[in-house]
């Protein structure tokens, strides 16, 4: 009897002893000092990688110097204000995210209760939003030691949907904190960011060092320099842009999908369509679909070539392999969009779902035609925007379909650049080395134009 009490007396102290998942949310908040915290803003400079724009598929995102970053967060709304100034790194220039920079470039992204998931995450993963969202959302808790340190792990599901692990260690700092965010070509995508050398701004505890990968590799390197505490935010909602598609008809059966920040081109053959680019999402290349079945009635889309891997030209290839379309692609993006094709998609299923995708590719030179109309695809050869870019060719109506090498200038009157891309210069010295007797040029981004101007564009007039 008297053992028997021991233990449960025992049990007793060990309960009342133990730490449950708000405890340690209340010791982190305490020991960080985000108890009264409503809102923050942080500076930083670093580096900053591009998602989905590297060289090649099995290469890193490309790196940038981020001279300065700042967020802007309102945890109460919620909001979020992202103002990135970046410069070119890279040298000379090699893949994808608005390479060569000449000088500065801006980028700014705002997120508010709103938007999706994949923007809204940035704010509950910073080491203020992660305590406030434990807090509201009934964290588990697990012990967990990692390389001979010891953390306690919280989970929560941010919107009832959204797994949100994060490791407090013995310092009660927020050390990591893991997401997964919903991405077209890699379907439920990891997010992985790491705090460090915790400093005090002005009586919060706050990393001065912050790193985050997605998909696997870096996205953002920055040392935090300043940190304000509640200033007054007011962070307007970005506009919603509609999917909006127009089409041209060029010749007999070529049309020129455009509309967006992106274009499509739809080819007619005898009997079937082909279309060059399922850009950037879902819902856009689905828009596209409608569209080239509107312009050719009681055709199949047999064909989707993709001129690239990176994410705004591969982000709807889905809707069209869900379509029944052959993938044309060039050899080195086979194995990834294999493995690609296969991951996880739970956070946002598609239409694609588990079918499976036929492909052909591109070495140097692929044909398709169907004796009166003939499409050619090229490799561009030694490209510094991406190792495995294909263009488009129509010998007949000698006209051009390339991606990303030259984006025509918004005007006319548009100032010509004092030293040409060297996209453009490389696609011009591929055209050359080919013979390719062009007169038009349907670029993905941007609007119709000619030899003539492309000439001009890179100075070879």
């Amino acid at each position: 009897m008297f053992k028997l009490s021991l233990i449960a007396l025992s049990l007793v102290i060990m309960a009342g002893c133990s730490t449950g998942p708000q405890d340690v949310v209340a010791n982190a908040t305490k020991a960080m000092g985000t108890e009264n915290l409503k809102s923050i803003e942080y500076t930083a400079s670093g580096f900053s990688y591009s998602l989905g724009q590297s060289p090649n598929p099995n290469a890193p995102w490309p790196k940038f110097n981020a001279k300065s970053y700042m967020r802007t967060i309102n945890f109460e709304t919620p909001a979020s204000r992202q103002t990135l100034v970046r410069t070119q790194f890279e040298n000379p220039p090699h893949g994808g995210g608005n390479q060569p920079i000449v000088g500065e470039n801006t980028q700014t992204v705002v997120v508010t209760g709103s938007s999706p998931w994949a923007g809204q995450a940035d704010i509950w993963i910073t080491p203020p939003g992660f305590l406030k969202g434990a807090a509201a959302n009934n964290a588990t808790l697990a012990a967990q030691t990692v390389d001979g340190k010891q953390y306690n792990v919280l989970t929560f599901m941010a919107q009832g949907k959204y797994k949100v692990i994060g490791y407090v260690n013995t310092a009660n700092e927020v050390e990591k904190v893991e997401t997964w965010v919903d991405n077209p070509v890699l379907g439920d995508m990891a997010v992985e960011t790491t705090y460090s050398d915790y400093k005090d701004f002005g009586g919060l505890k706050f990393p001065s060092k912050i790193m985050q990968s997605q998909g696997g590799y870096p996205v953002l390197d920055v040392t935090v320099t300043d940190v304000k505490t509640n200033p007054e935010t007011k962070i307007d909602a970005p506009a919603t842009a509609a999917v909006v598609v127009k089409s041209e008809k060029v010749t007999d059966g070529l049309y020129f999908i455009t509309g967006g920040t992106h274009n499509s081109v739809a080819v007619e053959f005898s009997d079937h369509i082909a279309v060059v680019e399922g850009p950037q999402s879902e819902e856009r290349s689905t828009a596209v679909i409608a569209e080239t079945k509107k312009l050719i009635p009681n055709k199949p889309i047999k064909y989707l070539i993709n001129t690239h891997h990176h994410f705004d030209h591969s982000g709807g290839i889905r809707p069209f392999i869900a379509e029944g379309a052959t993938l044309i692609t060039q050899d080195i993006n086979k194995p990834y969009y294999e493995k690609a094709f296969s991951m996880p998609r739970t956070l946002a299923p598609d239409k694609m779902g588990t079918k499976t995708a036929t492909m052909e590719t591109v070495a140097d030179k692929k044909v398709l035609t169907d004796g009166k109309r003939t499409l050619e695809l090229h490799l561009v050869k030694s490209s510094p925007h991406n190792d495995g870019i294909i263009m488009a060719y129509l010998p007949k109506e000698r006209i051009l379909v390339e991606a990303d090498l030259f984006t025509p200038p918004a005007t006319p009157t548009t100032p010509r650049p004092k030293t040409p891309s060297p996209f453009s210069t490389n696609l011009a010295e591929n055209l050359q080395r080919l013979k390719l007797n062009y007169q038009t040029i349907l670029p993905l981004h941007g609007q119709k134009s000619t030899r003539a101007e492309f000439m001009k564009w890179i100075g070879k007039t």
